[in-house]
């Protein structure tokens, strides 16, 4: 591979992870992208009205587009500190591989695809490149829902790109629903008011009953409760108090059950003086490509073609959301790293010659 395309995409990867862009406040770096796409001479660069960036590379127009995309969204707060580090072989900064070099990613399809005359490669069908917005934490999927709405089916395929994973081939989306849990009581003072029901304890013992719950292994399924908030002082009984519950499974069926003994728990949990309610606040719907798709067996040929042992699997990507249509898609990674959501994540720095060289094998095959 041409080590200035490897040059390139870490420089541009490095450079968007600088623009802070937490889940609904992606503008920024949306409109970095916008800029650099438009300045890299793509064609039909625009915004759409929930803040994702499209371009198109032209094709021959003989077959439907492939549309790739990659997430501008971290799960770190606008203040937070994006200081980077180099290592021996490794870039250090939180985002940077989540997806900062995901997004990189689209760009360098772009610089390799590119003709020496300026035109891009004589491929069958158009490439639409898409950052787009809100895929993590309560992002709920929003940006990939236009991006799917906007195509739908007449596509030869979705193609999901992550900064990291190399090596997986995510033709599985984990169905998960998350849910904020409001417990309310009427509070007090806490000695004067002494035995009255406080929101924090009914929630709490709600809590204690939702993780006591028998989960299956196959298929695999599980619960976390991610954040608690609630009460206004250490001597009051708290009139309020909330937590955000994920639930996630292989199978659809198997969530629904989680589901249903959790309405029978907040069904439980209500009484005199006492309310509790749940709302779904997230959701990822579950979908899936058999591993003898063509789009799953192109993937792990281009993979081991470059000497990476390919992974089908599982996972919750933007992928969920073509898949749960019933439309063809996957998400490949460019290269290794870790540390992902947290401030010492990294990406190895040689892995992604390998990663880009099997992604434009990718493109290059799909239409075939």
């Amino acid at each position: 591979m041409n080590p200035t395309l490897l040059e390139k995409t870490l420089e541009l990867a490095v450079a968007i992870q600088q623009i802070p862009a937490p889940t609904f406040e992606e503008v920024r770096r949306a409109a970095f992208i916008h800029q650099r796409f438009s300045q890299e001479g793509f064609a039909d660069v625009y915004t759409d009205p929930v803040g994702n960036v499209y371009a198109r590379l032209p094709g021959l127009g003989k077959a439907p587009p492939l549309v790739i995309t990659a997430h501008l969204d971290t799960v770190f707060p606008a203040a937070t500190e994006l200081q980077l580090r180099r290592l021996e072989g490794r870039i250090l900064g939180p985002g940077i591989g989540d997806n900062s070099l995901g997004l990189a990613g689209l760009f360098a399809l772009g610089w390799a695809l590119r003709a020496p005359e300026g035109r891009f490669a004589d491929l069958p069908g158009d490439i639409w490149l898409v950052a787009n917005v809100g895929e993590e934490g309560l992002g709920n999927l929003h940006g990939m829902r236009a991006v799917v709405d906007r195509f739908g089916g007449d596509v030869t395929a979705y193609l999901v790109l992550e900064g990291m994973a190399l090596g997986q081939v995510y033709h599985r989306g984990l169905g998960v629903r998350r849910y904020q849990i409001t417990a309310e009581t009427a509070g007090g003072h806490s000695w004067i008011d002494y035995g009255k029901p406080s929101a924090i304890h009914e929630l709490a013992k709600l809590i204690h009953r939702i993780t006591e719950l028998p989960l299956t292994t196959e298929p695999r399924t599980t619960l976390n409760v991610g954040v608690i908030s609630g009460g206004s002082s250490v001597n009051s009984i708290a009139a309020q108090a909330t937590c955000l519950l994920d639930l996630r499974s292989e199978e659809s069926n198997a969530l629904k059950l989680l589901e249903a003994s959790l309405a029978v728990f907040i069904r439980d949990a209500n009484r005199e003086g006492v309310r509790v309610i749940a709302e779904v606040v997230g959701e990822r719907p579950a979908g899936a490509l058999p591993l003898s798709h063509r789009l799953v067996q192109l993937g792990v040929r281009c993979l081991e073609a470059h000497g990476i042992r390919a992974r089908p699997n599982i996972g919750s990507t933007d992928a969920n959301l073509p898949l749960s249509r019933g439309f063809p898609a996957i998400c490949l990674g460019l290269t290794t790293g870790g540390g992902a959501h947290t401030l010492q994540e990294w990406i190895d720095i040689q892995p992604l010659r390998q990663g880009l060289a099997q992604l434009i094998d990718f493109v290059r095959l799909v239409f075939a």
